[in-house]
């Protein structure tokens, strides 16, 4: 597999330091960063390119494999369509919580897992990743009366609905708007081709 190879790489550290998960509250410990700084090999697989309706079953396919894999001894593991890196236990934990789990709470478990939020652009907080469960990204205007935590968790309820009752009942529901990704070129791996529901101050 292209990059993967038989020895450290200096620049995971630093990879891993932007990209765990500032959300959920033990995503991951010391430990975890130490596994990385110490690490021996780097190994890449690449996912197939996903329709919105199979993308669930493929992202519960590599959640699996993430899981097979921290068992056959990995010590770390991130998901780079987003970014996004938890420690063992909360890889483990997710991967439990999929397997057990009726599509709908498996695919809120995958997406957890592979999507990354809040990041920002001075005036929103926003996801990136929930393409990988067929869903557009959320964008939530910042708030001077909400941090970023709260944001965060109206990005996920969001998302929650937009999965249980569908795009287009979530964005009237909110008066939102549905529009392209902007921020991304269309053959960059982080692009959303389901665009982005922007909510509008005040509906939170």
């Amino acid at each position: 597999m292209a990059f993967s190879q038989d020895a450290s790489d200096a620049r995971m550290s630093e990879s891993f330091a932007v990209s765990w998960d500032q959300v959920h509250e033990d995503a991951w410990h010391q430990r975890d960063v130490e596994a990385v700084m110490s690490h021996g090999c780097v190994v890449y697989v690449v996912g197939p390119l996903m329709e919105a309706a199979e993308a669930p079953a493929v992202s519960l396919t590599a959640l699996r494999l993430v899981e097979r894999v921290l068992e056959a001894g990995a010590t770390a593991v991130k998901g780079e369509s987003a970014g996004i890196a938890h420690g063992v236990n909360r890889w483990k934990q997710l991967a439990q919580e999929a397997g057990d789990a009726e599509p709908g709470a498996a695919a809120r478990a995958c997406r957890l897992a592979f999507a990354k939020r809040p990041l920002t652009d001075g005036d929103c907080l926003f996801s990136v990743g929930f393409h990988l469960v067929g869903l557009p990204e959320v964008f939530v205007p910042s708030s001077s009366s909400m941090d970023e935590l709260a944001l965060s968790a109206m990005i996920d309820s969001v998302a929650d609905e937009m999965a249980s009752d569908g795009v287009e009942a979530v964005v009237t529901r909110y008066g939102a708007e549905l529009k392209a990704i902007g921020q991304y070129e269309e053959d960059n791996f982080k692009y959303n081709p389901f665009g982005s529901v922007h909510l509008v101050t005040g509906v939170y």
